[in-house]
């Protein structure tokens, strides 16, 4: 091999080599298109925290309504997930300093109150029709717990981000919620 197409095969190596090092190679880089509701509500795929931006502060309880409607039950719930109420006004206001989410277990979950994250309020999570549209749901059921008059139901909307309702057991919605 002469040296002049010995240093040509060496450049090449060395360029795709740092192509593929800083991401500059087109094979693989396909990313999820953003899911839009409408305005600036939308779902980003692959990046958790600007989905629950999204869904904290750009969507509304209408666009929340028809997220909630297009989702599925989704991936099972495992872990501490931080959670938000997204509405009614009020209770989104206060909630930070008495609920701050979620520890799911195989097949229950604990809630995490106070600022310090305390586990309480014992429900059981399975999969169950929804109350708003009939369709398949994750279910936290709290019938025997201290607040047996309420049920929870939520739908994966993005990987690890749950949007939920509450309902107390006569059919009224109470909130909506995030987990992220």
């Amino acid at each position: 091999m002469s040296s002049t197409r010995g240093v040509r095969v060496r450049s090449f190596v060395a360029a795709v080599g740092i192509a593929a090092a800083f991401g500059l190679s087109s094979a693989g880089s396909a990313t999820a298109a953003p899911i839009g509701f409408g305005g600036d509500c939308v779902l980003y795929t692959e990046n958790r925290g600007a989905t629950v931006d999204s869904l904290r502060f750009r969507c509304n309880p209408g666009q929340h309504d028809a997220i909630y409607r297009w989702a599925t039950a989704g991936a099972p719930p495992m872990g501490v997930k931080a959670g938000w109420v997204l509405s009614p006004p009020v209770t989104a206001a206060i909630a930070p300093a008495i609920w701050i989410g979620k520890v799911f277990y195989p097949g229950f979950v604990r809630n995490r109150l106070s600022p310090f994250g305390f586990e309480g309020v014992q429900g059981s999570v399975y999969v169950a029709p929804s109350a708003t549209d009939g369709r398949a749901c994750w279910i936290i059921d709290y019938t025997r717990s201290e607040l047996p008059w309420f049920i929870d139901e939520m739908r994966e909307v993005t990987p690890g981000v749950y949007l939920g309702m509450s309902y107390r057991y006569a059919g009224t919605r109470e909130l909506v919620f995030l987990l992220g």
